[in-house]
């Protein structure tokens, strides 16, 4: 090993692997990091996997794991945090050989608009009624995409606003009103 001076003071270490003519250097600079990364969005799509996997299985340990007959609390999230990883791993690892696009910039518009809308709905549920609520959170959330058509929008709000009336006013029977108190 020979430790760089000078003009390459940045104290790469270099490693002869075959020869001296097959010099590599260390630590990697994050330009050739990224070089080996050759389908980012699947790389940084298993690095969550792996990261959500290994949450899992912190948070259930603090539980008894039992047996594969008689299974704990702790059994599920640890067979999920450990599926999860090695999903994560397998989308890793193939990010590293298959080619795609760059990761786009990101766009914060998007999330204020969706994260407004869901909120607006908590705010204004119980005065305003399940019904109008949810066609107003559907026409305000797919305003954050730039392929936006307010028709659509309203359809779409209507008709689940009808399937949310139906799952969880009626059929679970939470106390929302459906409409407006001034219109009942």
């Amino acid at each position: 090993m020979l430790f760089l001076r000078g003009a390459e003071h940045e104290n790469l270490v270099r490693v002869y692997a075959a020869g001296p003519h097959r010099a590599r250097s260390f630590p990697l600079r994050t330009e050739e990091c990224m070089a080996l990364i050759r389908h980012p969005k699947d790389f940084f799509a298993g690095l969550l996997f792996i990261a959500f996997g290994i949450a899992a299985i912190v948070i259930g340990s603090n539980y008894a794991l039992g047996t594969a007959a008689r299974m704990g609390p702790g059994y599920f999230p640890r067979i999920l945090g450990t599926l999860l990883i090695a999903l994560g791993l397998a989308l890793a690892l193939r990010a590293l050989r298959l080619s795609g696009p760059a990761v786009p910039a990101f766009k914060w518009r998007p999330l204020v608009i969706v994260l407004a809308s869901v909120t607006l709905f908590g705010l204004i549920v119980n005065f305003a009624g399940v019904a109008l609520s949810t066609v107003f959170l559907i026409v305000a959330a797919s305003a954050a995409s730039h392929e936006f058509r307010i028709r659509e929008s309203v359809v779409s709000g209507v008709i689940l606003a009808a399937v949310a009336v139906g799952v969880f006013v009626i059929g679970l029977k939470l106390q929302l009103p459906i409409w407006p108190p001034a219109f009942s």
